[in-house]
C-alpha cells in the first residue's frame, strides 16, 4: 500500500481512535467521522478488562493476539496520557477466577497448565486459599487461579486521550455522520455519508457492530459482524473493597478507586437491540450477589449497554480490502476492542504508513471470511 498523507476513519469507538491516533502521530492526516460521540458505541458500556489468560487454550490465534496486545499497553498508556494531558486510569493489579464445582475447578487446572508451559506467573488456589486472597468471596467458591499480569483500564478516559493526543497531530473529528457507502473515484478513496462526502487516500473501516452496514463498491460480501448485546452494572460499593478484578462463570467484578464496582455482563444476540433489560439486570444481580454476598449491601447506580461486534470466528477482522486495496478493516473485535486496540493501530499503521506487513495480519485477514 501507497503510504496516504490523507486517511479517513469510520468509527469513534476505542479502535478507531487508537488508530486514528497512531495513524496521526505517523504524519497522516486524519479525519474521524462517526453518528455517535467519541466512545458512545460499545466503548462506553466496556469494563476495560485486560485479562487475555482467562480463558487461555493452548494454539489459540486469540491469545497470541491478545497477550501481545497487553505487552504494549503499559507505554501505550503513559505515551497517551502524556501527549493528551488526560490521567487514565490504568491498574495492573491482577484478576482472581473463582470456581464454585468441579468442572470449573478442572478449568481453572487447565489455565494454569497453560500459563505454566508460558512461564506466566499463576497461582492455583484451593477453597481456603481462594478465599484468603478475596475474603469478600462466597462459601460457595471451591477454588481459584490468581494471574498476576492481569488488569483494566479506564476504557471511555483512554478514548477520550486517544482524540485528545490525535488532535494535537493535526487530526479532526466529524461527529453525527453516519457513513453509507466507501467507493473509488478518480485515485481516490470517497465515503459517503448521511450529510455530504469525505475523500482522502486512504480509509479504515472501524465502526465495530455498525461496519456490515457499510456498502463497500466491489465486495461480494459486507463485513460479517453482527451486534452482540452486554449489559453492564454499575455499584456504589460500601465497606471493604475487593482486592482485584473479580471472575467466576457467570459474571465479573472491577473495583474502581471511586468506591464504584462494575459488574458485567450479559451476551446476548438481541440484534441492534440497545435496550437494558430487566432479565439482564436480575441475571447479573443474582450472580454477583452468590459470588460476594457482600454485593447485597451496594447501591444501584447505573446499567448500560454495548453492542460488541462480533465476526463469525469471534477474531477481529484487520486487514486491507480486495475491492478497494486503499480500504483497511479494523473491526470484528467482539469482546476485545479494549484489550486489542493498541495492537490494532499497531497493524494498521505499520501497513498503512510503512508497508510493512506482520505476519500476524495472515490470522485476521479480511478474505478468510470471504471477499471483502
Amino acid at each position: 500500500m501507497q503510504r496516504p498523507s490523507d486517511v479517513i476513519v469510520v468509527g469513534a469507538g476505542i479502535v478507531g481512535c487508537a488508530v486514528a491516533y497512531e495513524l496521526a502521530r505517523r504524519g497522516a492526516s486524519v479525519e474521524i467521522v462517526d453518528d455517535r460521540p467519541v466512545g458512545m458505541g460499545a466503548t462506553q458500556a466496556s469494563a476495560g478488562v485486560l485479562a487475555p489468560y482467562i480463558e487461555a487454550r493452548e494454539g489459540s490465534p486469540l491469545l497470541d493476539l491478545t497477550v501481545r496486545s497487553l505487552g504494549l499497553y503499559d507505554e501505550f498508556v503513559a505515551r497517551v496520557s502524556e501527549e493528551s494531558g488526560v490521567a487514565i486510569p490504568y491498574r495492573r493489579t491482577g484478576t482472581i477466577d473463582f470456581a464454585v464445582n468441579e468442572n470449573e475447578v478442572e478449568t481453572l487446572q487447565t489455565t494454569a497448565a497453560v500459563l505454566a508451559k508460558r512461564q506466566v506467573p499463576a497461582l492455583l488456589l484451593d477453597a481456603k486459599n481462594a478465599r484468603a486472597e478475596e475474603p469478600l468471596a462466597s462459601e460457595a467458591v471451591v477454588g481459584g487461579l490468581l494471574i498476576e499480569e492481569h488488569g483494566y483500564v479506564g476504557a471511555n478516559e483512554l478514548t477520550r486521550a486517544l482524540v485528545a493526543a490525535a488532535r494535537k497531530y493535526g487530526a479532526q473529528l466529524v461527529e453525527q455522520s453516519r457513513v453509507r457507502r466507501i467507493h473509488q473515484r478518480d485515485g481516490e478513496v470517497i465515503v459517503d455519508t448521511d450529510r455530504g462526502t469525505l475523500s482522502g487516500d486512504a480509509v479504515v473501516l472501524a465502526a465495530g457492530s455498525w461496519s456490515g452496514m457499510v456498502e463497500v463498491d466491489g465486495a461480494r460480501l459486507k463485513a460479517p459482524v453482527k451486534p452482540i448485546r452486554g449489559q453492564l452494572l454499575y455499584l456504589g460499593w460500601n465497606g471493604p473493597a475487593l482486592r482485584r478484578v473479580t471472575w467466576s462463570g457467570r459474571c465479573y467484578m472491577v473495583p474502581w478507586d471511586d468506591g464504584t464496582v462494575l459488574v458485567g455482563a450479559t451476551s446476548e444476540d438481541v440484534g441492534f437491540d440497545e435496550r437494558v433489560t430487566v432479565s439482564g439486570i436480575h441475571d447479573l444481580l443474582v450472580a454477583v450477589c452468590d459470588l460476594i454476598p457482600h454485593a447485597w449491601t451496594a447501591t444501584f447506580r447505573a446499567a448500560r449497554v454495548g453492542l460488541r461486534p462480533a465476526s463469525p470466528d469471534h477474531l477481529p477482522i484487520i486487514g486491507a480490502s480486495e475491492a478497494i486495496p486503499h480500504l483497511m478493516y479494523a473491526t470484528g473485535h467482539y469482546r476485545n476492542g479494549i484489550l486489542l486496540a493498541p495492537l490494532t493501530a499497531q497493524l494498521v499503521a505499520d501497513t498503512m504508513m510503512e508497508n510493512r506487513l506482520d505476519p500476524m495480519l495472515d490470522v485476521v485477514r479480511p478474505s478468510r471470511l470471504g471477499a471483502l
